[in-house]
C-alpha cells in the first residue's frame, strides 16, 4: 500500500515538474512574441517615417500662396535686412525692427550720409561711413551706441555684441574692437595697419562669439602684391601670443576682398583666384583652396555652405552656383536663369529670388519651387517651417505658403 501512495506522489511531484515547465515555457514565449511584435512595430515607424521624409524631401511645389498679410509704411529709400527672424529697416534718418506682422519692435532715429550695416545673426551694427557713431541693436532693442573719435570704413557686428570697425587714422588704419552692449568710447582692442609691414585691411569679420577677428590685408612692396588673411584670438589663447595673433596665411599675386566667418568654428575667404577655407576654433588653419577660373559674381552663405555664382560660360542657363561645404569640398553646381537680387540659403535650402521671381532648391539640386510672387517682393525672410516665409513688399508685410 505504501508502494502505491509513493507511486502517486512521484507521479504527481513528475506531472507538477512537467506542467511548471510547460508554464514557464509559455511565459517566455509570450514575452519573446510581444518583444519581437515591439520591434517589428518599431521598424514598421521607422520605414514609415523614412519614407514620409524622402517624400517630404522630393515633393515639388506648385504654386505659393500668401496666407497672412500685414500693411506697413515703408520710406522710400529704405533698406531692408533680416535680422534674426525678424525685419530691419533703415535708411540716412534711422532704423527700426518690424516682426512678421508688421509690428515695429523699436526705432531709432539718427542722421547719415552713407549708412552702411553688418548683420550677425540677431545682432546687427549700422554706422555712417565717414562718421563717428555706431548703433548696435538686435531684434528686441537697442543694445548700446559706440562713438568712435575716427572716421569709420568698415564695421563688422558679432552675435555676442562684440562691434569691429577699421578706423582711418592718418597713415595708420587703425581695427577697434568695442562692446556693443553698452554706451561706450573705449575699446577693448586696438590693432595698428600699416601700408609699410602688415597692409591696408580689405575685409575683416568677426566669429558670431566675438572671440575670433579675421582680416585680409592687402600689400604692395615695389609692384608685387600679397594678401594676407590673419586671425586673432580674443580668448585665454590670444591672450599669451603678441597682439593676439594667433595665425595666418599669405597669398602671392592676388586680392582677397572677402573674408567671412560661417560659424565659431569654421571660416573662408575668396579672392580674384581661388575660395580657401578655414576651420579651428582657436587658431585657424588652413584646410582647403580651389582655384577659380571664372570671374565671382557673388558670394552666399550660411553656417553649413558657401555658394558662388558665375557666368555660365555654356549658355545653357544665365548662372551657375557652386555649392561648398565647410571642409572646401564643392557639392553641387546649380544652373539657373532668375536675374537675382539675392541668394539665401536656409537650413539645406538655397532660394533664388528677385522683386517678382523665385526657385527653390535642396543642397542636393531638386527643384522644390518654381513661380512668380503676387506683388513685387524686396526681402524674403525664412521662417522656422521650411514651406513658410516672410516677404517684404513696398507697403507690406506677407506670409507666404507653398502649396
Amino acid at each position: 500500500m505504501s508502494n502505491v501512495r509513493d507511486y502517486l506522489k512521484e507521479r504527481e511531484k513528475r506531472l507538477g515538474t512537467t506542467q511548471s515547465g510547460n508554464y514557464k515555457e509559455k511565459i517566455r514565449s509570450h514575452k519573446l512574441t510581444i518583444f519581437y511584435r515591439a520591434i517589428l512595430g518599431i521598424v514598421l515607424i521607422v520605414a514609415i517615417a523614412a519614407f514620409l521624409i524622402s517624400q517630404w524631401k522630393n515633393k515639388v511645389f506648385t504654386e505659393s500662396a500668401i496666407v497672412s498679410s500685414s500693411p506697413v509704411t515703408i520710406v522710400q529709400g529704405a533698406n531692408v535686412e533680416k535680422l534674426g527672424s525678424n525685419v530691419l529697416l533703415y535708411s540716412k534718418d534711422g532704423a527700426s525692427c518690424l516682426d512678421a506682422k508688421g509690428n515695429a519692435l523699436w526705432n531709432q532715429t539718427f542722421e547719415m550720409q552713407s549708412p552702411m550695416v553688418s548683420v550677425c545673426n540677431n545682432v546687427a551694427a549700422l554706422g555712417d561711413y565717414n562718421g563717428r557713431t555706431i548703433y548696435v541693436v538686435n531684434s528686441a532693442k537697442q543694445l548700446g551706441t559706440i562713438n568712435t573719435n575716427l572716421p569709420i570704413r568698415k564695421i563688422c557686428a558679432a552675435e555676442s555684441g562684440v562691434v569691429a570697425a577699421v578706423l582711418d587714422d592718418a597713415d595708420v588704419t587703425r581695427i577697434f574692437l568695442y562692446n556693443g552692449n553698452e554706451n561706450t568710447e573705449t575699446s577693448i582692442v586696438d590693432i595698428k595697419a600699416t601700408m609699410d609691414k602688415s597692409g591696408y585691411p580689405v575685409s575683416i569679420s568677426l566669429s558670431p562669439n566675438g572671440k575670433l577677428l579675421a582680416i585680409s590685408y592687402l600689400y604692395v612692396d615695389s609692384g608685387d602684391m600679397k594678401s594676407t588673411v590673419a586671425f586673432f584670438n580674443f580668448g585665454e589663447v590670444g591672450k599669451n601670443q603678441s597682439d593676439n595673433y594667433v595665425s595666418g596665411y599669405d597669398y602671392l599675386n592676388t586680392i582677397v576682398p572677402y573674408v567671412q566667418f560661417m560659424s565659431n568654428n569654421a571660416a573662408f575667404a575668396v579672392s580674384d583666384d581661388r575660395i580657401i577655407f578655414f576651420e579651428g576654433s582657436e587658431k585657424p588653419s588652413n584646410i582647403a583652396s580651389t582655384l577659380l577660373e571664372e570671374e565671382v559674381q557673388g558670394v552666399y552663405y550660411n553656417e553649413n555652405y558657401v555658394g558662388l555664382v558665375f557666368i555660365n560660360q555654356t549658355g545653357e542657363t544665365a548662372y551657375r552656383l557652386d555649392v561648398y561645404n565647410t571642409s572646401g569640398n564643392k557639392i553641387h553646381s546649380l544652373f539657373f536663369d532668375i536675374e537675382y537680387t539675392d541668394i539665401v540659403f536656409n537650413k539645406d535650402q538655397i532660394i533664388i529670388y528677385n522683386d517678382m521671381d523665385c526657385q527653390i532648391c535642396n543642397i542636393k539640386g531638386v527643384d522644390k519651387f518654381s513661380g512668380e510672387f503676387e506683388k513685387p517682393v524686396s526681402l524674403i525672410v525664412p521662417t522656422s517651417s521650411v514651406y513658410k516665409f516672410i516677404s517684404v513688399t513696398s507697403n507690406s508685410i506677407d506670409t507666404i505658403e507653398l502649396k
